[in-house]
């Protein structure tokens, strides 16, 4: 008989209380269950610490770390709680001699259907070349459940998995805007396959963007299109899109960020490599669209 292949988990956490338990009941349901599944408690206001005590003190599977944490930020301090938290549980798993194959990253305002990981890793198991997969994001407005769009390339933040040797090779999780995207990146620039999966669902309490406020988050969404040298051109594709997109302030918010970007951030990614990814990819995505409007750059 195959033995399954093992995982290991981290969550990042702040002022999650209202989404905790759900998140935490699918994760305990899972057809197969982590081998630790590492909590990081961003310095919670609400009752989240209490919900994590409570977990920890029922599932010898399930460790909480507390950060110093500060308000809710979408940007560098995002990614340092997630490369703490994954760094941390690699610790564990050496210390322990915890075995996994996979690497998982679940932020905490998501509910996974119970057979999440066991459909995600299968499909790892059919494609070696796999490095960074995804799950893909629903969400209900007015009791509707609408399910995020993206490529099917693009494997999305917090619904993720890693093959071990692909989130070695890569360096784990980057400290950057959009850290999730140059993990992709830096995926794809080390030869490994990046994918989402449509019929793999994790169902979000909130829009992607929104904890504090869509305006905020579609402002982050441009700063870190300038930080990670998103071509002016193609910044402003996107401004037109999400001008197009409900709620229709969103593109204002979105070219507010990218030009606050430009007058003040000012400092770009230091991974050469990565900005020569995203501009080589932008000026392809221009020709396209010239050729097919039969413009000329």
């Amino acid at each position: 008989m195959a033995v399954e292949p093992g995982y290991i988990l981290a969550t990042p956490c702040k002022n999650e209380e209202k989404s905790l338990p759900e998140l935490a009941e699918s994760i305990i349901n899972q057809t197969i269950t982590p081998n630790l599944w590492l909590i990081v408690n961003d310095n919670s206001t609400d009752n989240s610490a209490e919900i994590l005590k409570d977990l920890e003190t029922k599932y010898d599977w399930i460790h909480v770390f507390t950060s110093e944490g500060t308000k809710r930020d979408l940007s560098f301090h995002y990614a340092k709680v997630v490369r703490d938290g994954l760094s941390l549980s690699l610790d564990i798993s050496s210390t322990e001699k915890i075995p996994f194959e996979y690497i998982g990253l679940i932020d905490a305002d998501m509910v996974l259907e119970k057979n999440f990981f066991e459909k995600i890793m299968d499909r790892f198991e059919q494609d070696p070349h796999l490095g960074v997969a995804s799950g893909s994001t629903a969400y209900f407005e007015a009791n509707n459940l609408i399910t995020e769009k993206g490529r099917d390339n693009l494997p999305i933040g917090g619904l993720r998995v890693w093959r071990r040797e692909c989130f070695m090779e890569t360096g784990g999780f980057p400290i950057s805007y959009s850290a999730d995207s140059v993990s992709n990146v830096l995926a794809v620039l080390h030869g490994w396959d990046t994918k989402k999966f449509e019929d793999i669902v994790g169902i979000q309490t909130r829009r992607t963007g929104s904890a504090e406020g869509l305006w905020k988050g579609y402002m982050t969404k441009g700063e870190s299109d300038y930080y990670r040298d998103y071509h002016p051109l193609y910044a402003t594709f996107k401004f037109v899109k999400y001008s197009l997109t409900s709620p229709f302030y969103i593109g204002i918010a979105y070219i507010e960020g990218y030009i606050k970007g430009v007058v003040k951030i000012r400092k770009k990614i230091d991974i050469p490599e990565v900005r020569q990814y995203y501009r080589k990819k932008h000026i392809e995505i221009g020709r396209y669209y010239a050729g097919k409007f039969k413009l000329k750059l």
